[in-house]
């Protein structure tokens, strides 16, 4: 049954389809043929060398170079095909795409260029006999010819223009420049795009055919532009410029660069990339340009390569006026995190790395680190440092496994303990602070909502929740994150702060340690009965005698190390840093999300900079906030998945990371320290 379906229904169908389509086509290219002058089907046909030519599509063009050809004029006589550039109008480009639809599966097919280059010699051999004249003619008045290769075309016969002639249609691009890698040349070309208009007004070369490549695809500075957002004329801002308040301004970078060992250790990841793009001695440079292009007076840098960072990234960054400071990860991870700043515009108050793994405790196994540094500003000759405040700096990269939101939830605990005792002032106030990394959790996620609320209530939450990084609420079993998160003997309390920190909340109670008070289990007082005690007769009428193998009690010593008293509360953690977000996490203009990395070509954003801000009110449980001493000025827009799509993904030629990187400005009140 299915056998006679096939043979008398669908087979003359689909033959009677195709016959459509090859009527449709031969239709539109004999009105082409008849529309078109004879300088743009020649020179079609020599730009499209490499494809395969029809028997249909030879018989036209040798049939209009044996009828039509011979009586134009000297002035439009045909070159020799492949050897002239031409100009195509836009009639005769949408018809050769429309030719050349059902061809594309066989560019690439050696055969098939080999067969085109047979048919076109022998069409030039058939006009060569008719038009030799004129072409030899014609080619004597062109300048010297230059062959140009298009990214993901083929090599065109460029004509090379003067230095003080601009070619008609075309924008004025070094013909050499092209060749080089096309990611320098974005950069290239994004540096240079103030100065170059983006249209030119268009001049003919006398006595040379204009030239105007067709691009086979939109350059990657293109689509991967990123516009720099002024935020200065925030009412805030504008509130502090008219009262004359002067501004420490300055750009801080966060940026994953992806360490080559991770590459190299997940392949399967990037099956989307050519390898020449993975090289890391084709995205060092590219990774080094894009950092000197936006030019920040703070750089974190997380997945940086341990032997990357010594021998190239920090010899690179202190020619570029960089101080810098590396934490590689514990365990045998060879990759960390780097803090560097402008020693131009900040000297270095404290530095304090951070190890998350602590041995024996499961809540945190795992080898990620951070740093945390306390920064003063460098202001101009005449005025006292003191006028200003620190800056604490702090990067990390928290652990990715999505079903470890326990583990997450810990590291940044930790974490802002660390920020809390270097930013924190002798009055109980804090500096302002800037927190950067890779935290992979998304926007409106349990661990997000910590960050910037100050506060999560957790018990009972499954694990995989905190980050939101993927939904695992079909498993039969997911592990659940109870209270307390971590044990007391990690030092850290529910605030988020270390306990030798804290400030007991009832002078005299204390916490005392099990050796200080077992000395009491024996003494005279615990062996005396209480007055009132109930008589029991064998049970409270006699005093208990101590043990034989006991040992004496020993001298009544005082505890050395008294510890303040710490009450944990029930399933949720504080702090009281009160950060916000710099970026919004979506782009109003395209109505999409925003996105800082691509895993396995799915958008998504974990990569941050928190700022400090003065909360203004509590909304549907959303912390508000305004800008208070830090203010936030400008910011780098980020793109959207669709965009990034189109790009191919990340890693491409133009980004050489899987993330991008994010870039903010801001400016600090000089003056006086503000108090909490």
């Amino acid at each position: 049954m299915i056998g006679t379906l096939l043979c008398y229904v669908l087979l003359p169908a689909a033959r009677f389809l195709r016959a459509l389509r090859d009527g449709f086509f031969t239709c539109r290219k004999n009105v082409l043929l008849a529309k078109s002058p004879s300088t743009q089907i020649e020179g079609v046909f020599a730009a499209s060398k490499g494809r395969l030519v029809s028997e249909e599509q030879e018989a036209l063009l040798q049939q209009w170079l044996e009828e039509g050809a011979g009586n134009l004029p000297a002035s439009e006589s045909v070159p020799a095909v492949g050897k002239v550039s031409v100009t195509l109008t836009s009639d005769w480009l949408e018809g050769s795409e429309l030719l050349m639809t059902s061809l594309r599966e066989l560019n690439s097919s050696p055969e098939a260029t080999l067969c085109a280059d047979q048919q076109l010699s022998e069409l030039n051999a058939l006009a060569s006999s008719e038009l030799q004249g004129h072409a030899v003619a014609e080619r004597a008045r062109l300048p010297a010819e230059e062959t140009v290769t298009v990214a993901g075309g083929a090599p065109w016969a460029a004509v090379v223009p003067q230095p003080d002639q601009q070619i008609a249609g075309c924008a004025g691009i070094n013909t050499e420049v092209l060749n080089d890698d096309p990611a320098v040349l974005a950069w290239s070309l994004a540096c240079d795009a103030e100065t170059v208009p983006a249209e030119l007004p268009a001049q003919p070369i006398q006595d040379a055919v204009p030239f105007c490549p067709v691009p086979t695809e939109v350059p990657y500075h293109e689509i991967l532009w990123r516009d720099w957002e002024d935020l200065s004329v925030q009412p805030c801002v504008l509130e502090q410029v008219s009262k004359n308040t002067p501004l420490f301004e300055f750009r801080v970078m966060s940026y994953n660069i992806l360490a080559q060992d991770l590459v190299e250790q997940g392949l399967d990841l990037y099956v989307h990339c050519h390898p020449d793009i993975l090289n890391w001695n084709y995205r060092l440079p590219n990774l080094l340009q894009e950092i000197q292009h936006w030019d920040p007076d703070v750089l974190c840098l997380q997945e940086v390569q341990e032997n990357h960072y010594w021998e190239q990234l920090e010899p690179t960054f202190k020619e570029m006026g960089f101080a810098c400071f590396y934490k590689r990860r514990t365990g045998t991870k060879t990759d960390g995190c780097a803090v560097c700043y402008k020693h131009s515009r900040f000297q270095l108050i404290s530095l304090s790395p951070i190890e998350y793994f602590r041995p024996g405790l499961d809540i945190l196994n795992r080898d990620n680190v951070g740093l945390v540094l306390l920064l003063q500003p460098v202001l101009p000759e005449g005025l006292d440092l003191k006028a200003i405040s620190p800056l604490c700096v702090a990067n990390t990269h928290v652990l990715f496994n999505p079903r470890r939101g326990d583990i997450k939830l810990a590291q940044v605990a930790l974490l802002l303990a660390e920020i809390d005792k270097i930013a924190r002032t002798t009055e109980g106030s804090y500096y302002p602070v800037i927190l950067c990394g890779d935290l992979n959790s998304v926007p409106d996620s349990p661990l997000y909502k910590f960050i910037r609320n100050g506060e999560l209530s957790y018990h009972g939450m499954p694990a995989w929740k905190v980050s939101g990084q993927e939904d695992f609420s079909q498993q039969l079993y997911s592990r659940k994150l109870l209270a307390p998160l971590w044990p007391s003997s990690l030092g850290v309390t529910d605030n988020c702060q270390y306990v030798s920190q804290c400030q007991p909340k009832k002078p005299g109670r204390r916490e005392y340690s099990r050796d200080f008070l077992l000395q009491f289990r024996f003494c005279d007082v615990a062996c005396e009965r209480p007055p009132h005690l109930v008589l029991l007769e064998g049970v409270t009428d006699v005093k208990p005698d101590r043990p034989a193998h006991w040992p004496k009690p020993a001298p009544m010593v005082k505890d050395p190390d008294p510890q303040p008293f710490i009450p944990r509360c029930s399933g949720v953690i504080q702090h009281g840093l009160n950060l916000t977000s710099v970026y919004s996490h979506f782009l109003p203009q395209r109505g999409r999300p925003e996105v800082t990395t691509m895993p396995m070509g799915l958008g998504a954003t974990v990569d941050y900079i928190f700022y400090s801000a003065e909360p203004v009110e509590n909304r549907a449980g959303r912390r508000l906030y305004k800008d208070g001493a830090l203010k936030l000025l400008g910011r780098l827009s980020l793109l959207s998945e669709d965009v990034l799509l189109m790009a191919n993904g990340l890693p491409n030629p133009f980004c050489s990371s899987d993330h991008l990187c994010l870039l903010a400005g801001f400016g600090l009140e000089i003056s006086s320290l503000r108090e909490s």
